[in-house]
């Protein structure tokens, strides 16, 4: 394999219909490692979730194929050691991985780590990677590639990302929740329904009002104090610039339940893959009485089953509605390879 290290998005913007084209066949496929998504993550280093990084991104080749990238960056960790994270650690990529087939995987991991070691110009002391799906071959690759090496390796679950199967229809899905919770699903619905004004609900289809939703949306969520201080004007930036890029790509999937004329309820998520990813969301208090959030919830699921969407994916969080909707574990995790440090000089 031939690896190449580049520092800039613009180096590899020739190659980015070849990544995601590897992405679609890879051991992750979410859309938090699409090359548009990634490059939008690095122009506000996530939203100012980081002071600073230097881009690191090893890419690899083999006979003109595009065989595996590592999307990487240095930076100070949390624990304050000069580590090697993944572009789109920690708060706003929920799924990150290496991107690779299968098969090429061990190969790729190899060759990635002497790269690492013998050609970078920072003196990194750790792989520090956040949310890697605990399904992902990465996790078993790296741990015995380290112990190859003599590295020390560990790894942590570092926060439940749950997910709903769904059947075709909803009445199927309603039925498989308990009774006292179907009950309530529908009880709900049906005071929606009967509301005056009416409850109705749509989804943000043209790019042109895109911007006007997005604020929007920003207010329904800034009726939570945390989500308020999370969306700082970095952040809020950054949020935008990815719905621009989902809905280019035809993944975003932002809805609004509406009573009346008023929004009181919104929902971000990305139509990919097959499945909703529930990325964010937002709530009107003026409309509690109404439970919004839930109503809202209640619909997409039922538009999912409808369009024979094969899960639901609240990603990461273990919030209590969501298992009351029916939701079951999957877990991310935190990997942390630290490598064996050279002999001091006599």
């Amino acid at each position: 394999m031939d690896f190449q290290l580049h520092t800039s998005f613009e180096t590899l913007a020739p190659w980015a219909g070849t990544w995601d084209r590897l992405l679609s066949q890879s051991i992750t496929d979410a859309p938090f490692l699409h090359f548009d998504y990634q490059r939008t993550w690095w122009n506000t280093l996530g939203g100012g979730e980081w002071s600073q990084g230097d881009l690191t991104i090893v890419v690899a080749h083999e006979q003109g194929q595009l065989i595996g990238v590592a999307p990487l960056f240095f930076t100070t960790n949390r624990e304050a050691e000069p580590a090697l994270m993944f572009v789109g650690s920690i708060a706003i990529s929920d799924y990150l991985d290496l991107i690779v087939r299968p098969d090429d995987l061990p190969h790729f991991l190899n060759g990635l780590l002497d790269v690492l070691v013998s050609r970078l110009p920072h003196a990194w002391r750790v792989l520090d990677l956040y949310n890697l799906p605990q399904a992902s071959p990465t996790l078993v690759a790296l741990e015995r590639e380290a112990t190859a090496r003599g590295w020390s390796y560990s790894s942590q679950v570092y926060q439940p990302a749950p997910y709903i199967p769904l059947p075709s229809d909803f009445e199927t899905y309603l039925a498989s929740l308990d009774k006292k919770q179907r009950h309530e699903i529908r009880r709900k619905l049906r005071r929606a329904a009967e509301h005056d004004p009416p409850v109705d609900w749509y989804l943000v289809q043209d790019e042109a009002t895109l911007d006007a939703e997005i604020e929007d949306f920003f207010d329904l969520m800034c009726h939570d104090a945390e989500k308020k201080k999370f969306l700082s004007e970095p952040m809020r930036r950054q949020i935008k610039a990815v719905a621009h890029t989902a809905m280019r790509k035809g993944w975003l999937w932002l809805a609004f339940l509406k009573v009346g004329e008023k929004k009181a309820a919104g929902a971000f998520n990305f139509d990919y893959g097959n499945r909703l990813w529930g990325y964010n969301s937002g709530i009107n208090r003026e409309f509690l009485e109404l439970s919004p959030g839930w109503v809202l919830l209640a619909h997409t699921l039922k538009w999912a089953c409808e369009h024979g969407r094969s899960e639901f994916d609240f990603m990461r969080g273990n919030e209590e509605y969501k298992y009351r909707f029916g939701a079951r574990d999957r877990l991310v995790m935190r990997v942390k390879v630290e490598r064996r440090r050279d002999p001091s000089p006599v």
